[in-house]
C-alpha cells in the first residue's frame, strides 16, 4: 500500500471577503493586492476617498474583485455601523495608523492622544467590529493588524507609538483567547521600517537610516512587497493553527 502524502492547505482565498483598511497606499494597498490576487473579494477602506478611488480604478483595470468604501477608525460609532451594514468579512487587515514622533520628554496630550485613537482604540474597536460579524453569521475568519517592530522594542523619538503598537499585541492575544472557539484567528504582522510616502521623512535623515541598517540584519531597507506574502499566509487556511501571535517582518532587527 502506497504511503499517503500530507497536502499543503491552500493559500488561495477564492470566495472569502476582505476589508482591508488603510489601504488606499503604502502596505494597506500591498496587503489589498496580495488578497486580490489570492482570489478575495476586497473591500478596500480609508479616509481619502480621491485615493481610494483612484486604487479601485487600478484594481478592476488588473481584473481584481474590488470595491471601496470611506472609514475613519478613530470614529468608532460609524465604524461599526459601516462594517455591521457592509460584512460579515472573513478576513481583516487593518494597516491604519498614525506616528507623530519626537522625544519623550516633549510629548504633547494631543499628539498622545491623536496616536492612540487610531493605533489603540481604532483598531481595537475596528477588529472587534468584525468579530461580531462573523461570530453573528457563525463563520471562521482571519483577523490581522498591522503592527511593527516597535511593538516589541523601543526606538528613537518613538515612546508613544511603541506604546500604542504594544497595546495591539497584548488585545490581539486576548481576543485571540476569546474568540478562537468561534475559529476565528486574530494575529498581528510586524514589520520593519518600509519604504512608502509615509515614511520619507524618516528617511531623508541621515542618522536614521545609519540606525535602520544598523539593526536590519539582511542589509536592506524593507519594500511593501515584503509584508505582501505575510498578508496572504496568515489570511489562509495555511496559518490555520496561527493565532494570538506576532509575524515579524523585520529582517532580523528584534533578533538581536
Amino acid at each position: 500500500m502506497a504511503l499517503s502524502l500530507p497536502r499543503t492547505p491552500s493559500l488561495r482565498l477564492d470566495g472569502k471577503t476582505a476589508l482591508v483598511v488603510g489601504a488606499s497606499s503604502g502596505i494597506g494597498l500591498g496587503a489589498a493586492v496580495a488578497l486580490a490576487e489570492a482570489g478575495a473579494r476586497v473591500t478596500l477602506a480609508a479616509r481619502s476617498n480621491d485615493k481610494l478611488n483612484e486604487a479601485i480604478e487600478a484594481f478592476r483595470l488588473q481584473g481584481y474583485a474590488a470595491d471601496a468604501i470611506a472609514l475613519d477608525v478613530a470614529d468608532v460609532a460609524s465604524t461599526e455601523e459601516i462594517v455591521s451594514s457592509s460584512g460579515p468579512f472573513n478576513i481583516l487587515v487593518n494597516s491604519a495608523g498614525l506616528a507623530r514622533h519626537g522625544p519623550a520628554i516633549e510629548t504633547r496630550a494631543e499628539d498622545f492622544d491623536a496616536v492612540v485613537s487610531i493605533n489603540l482604540r481604532g483598531a481595537y474597536f475596528l477588529t472587534r467590529a468584525v468579530a461580531k460579524g462573523l461570530i453573528s453569521a457563525g463563520k471562521p475568519g482571519s483577523l490581522i493588524n498591522i503592527s511593527s517592530q516597535m511593538a516589541h522594542v523601543g526606538g528613537i523619538d518613538r515612546a508613544v507609538y511603541s506604546a500604542t503598537k504594544h497595546a495591539v499585541e497584548g488585545f490581539t492575544k486576548s481576543m485571540a483567547i476569546e474568540w478562537g472557539q468561534y475559529g476565528i484567528r486574530v494575529n498581528t504582522i510586524c514589520p520593519t521600517f518600509i519604504r512608502t510616502p509615509l515614511t520619507e521623512q524618516t528617511f531623508s535623515n541621515p542618522e536614521r537610516v545609519k540606525w535602520m541598517m544598523d539593526k536590519i540584519k539582511i542589509g536592506r531597507i524593507g519594500q511593501v512587497e515584503d509584508v505582501m506574502g505575510a498578508v496572504t499566509y496568515l489570511a489562509s487556511d495555511a496559518a490555520g493553527m496561527i493565532t494570538g501571535t506576532a509575524l515579524r517582518v523585520d529582517g532580523g532587527w528584534t533578533a538581536s
